[in-house]
């Protein structure tokens, strides 16, 4: 149990609870897709241990209608001139991931990166499509900085409780290294939504997700991380479904959310033993999240919610074996030690 001074505990029941507030205000009021609430709700909860003031989250909302807004400029490019509109996509991924990792803002650039990609997609379809997300974006955003306010309300930080440490600049060689990583994860989710980018936006988010996620995973535990991760949000995903459907309603959506979320949270902050770093957790909730999300927009719509989990779970696994595949080819090799010179003789 976690001590009065301790702030896991209240930063635990800001996630579970935070979370669960996002999914039912995106879901109650219908916002246009409302599972993005949620997971930018996750996101914002477990990056920010203070509270964001008006001014800073209209601005956050006004950069985020900005830098989702780019995508739309690569729209015409990528219809009339595919090839050298991915190319072009794929820089601007990899300096929006190089300008995280070297001290930028770390939220504007995950809205950069969901811009460049959902957005574009969208616009290669149609326009309104693409407004459609922007306006989704930026309602859920608006959404999830209101809800960590009342979060933050509700369960304060501990007035002595330390400074979040800040991330480190990473040397520019290697904020490269892994922003082309991270790139070439997110590449072939996008590939495949260009095709249909409302159908396939849980493999961009996820494997948004997973981008930022080999930025701080080490390859030699990759697969016991992302897979892992994936799976057993997948598997809380079913366990989830299955006990919202014995009652469904509004309520019970928010109740057993805040129940998963505050499991889920309990072991990113370490208030119960785990193996597992907090990127495990996180991966996992943002998994549950969008395939729950997603699930539920199907069976609103009339399809076969079983087999649409099956594929998109499906996907979702060979998202993240490939992602899996990107972190061992760009770790660096590790030179073996050069023997010693022998000594000339006498």
């Amino acid at each position: 149990m976690a001590s009065r001074h301790d702030p896991r505990g209240a930063r635990a029941l800001r996630l579970g609870v935070g979370t669960a507030l996002c999914l039912a205000i995106g879901f109650g009021f219908d916002l246009p897709i409302p599972m993005v609430a949620p997971v930018l709700g996750v996101f914002l909860l477990a990056s920010m241990n203070r509270p964001m003031p008006l001014k800073s989250g209209l601005a956050l909302v006004l950069v985020v209608v900005f830098t989702t807004a780019t995508g739309l400029l690569l729209s015409p490019l990528l219809r009339y001139y595919p090839m050298g509109g991915v190319l072009l996509t794929g820089l601007c991924l990899f300096l929006a991931f190089r300008w995280g990792l070297r001290g930028g803002n770390g939220l504007a650039s995950l809205f950069l990166i969901i811009g460049l990609t959902i957005i574009s997609a969208a616009g290669t379809i149609d326009f309104r499509l693409a407004a459609t997300a922007v306006e989704a974006l930026a309602k859920g955003l608006l959404v999830a900085v209101a809800v960590l306010g009342c979060c933050h309300w509700l369960f304060p930080e501990p007035a002595n409780a330390p400074a979040p440490p800040t991330a480190p600049v990473l040397p520019v060689a290697q904020a490269s290294r892994m922003a082309l990583r991270a790139t070439l994860v997110v590449l072939p989710a996008f590939l495949l939504a260009l095709t249909d980018p409302l159908g396939y936006m849980p493999i961009i988010l996820k494997s948004v997700s997973l981008g930022r996620q080999s930025c701080v995973t080490a390859a030699h535990g990759a697969a016991r991380e992302l897979l892992g991760s994936t799976l057993l949000g997948g598997l809380l995903a079913v366990a989830f479904w299955c006990a919202l459907s014995l009652f469904v309603s509004l309520w019970m959506f928010f109740l057993w959310m805040l129940l998963f979320g505050l499991l889920a949270a309990r072991k990113l902050y370490r208030l119960s033993s785990t193996r597992h770093p907090p990127s495990f957790w996180l991966n996992t909730l943002v998994t549950l999240v969008i395939l729950l999300g997603q699930s539920v927009q199907d069976s609103v719509a009339g399809k076969d919610v079983y087999t649409a989990f099956a594929v998109r779970m499906g996907l979702f696994i060979a998202v993240t074996l490939y992602a899996c595949l990107m972190l061992q080819l760009f770790e660096p090799r590790r030179r073996a030690p050069h023997p010693p010179a022998l000594s000339e003789p006498a």
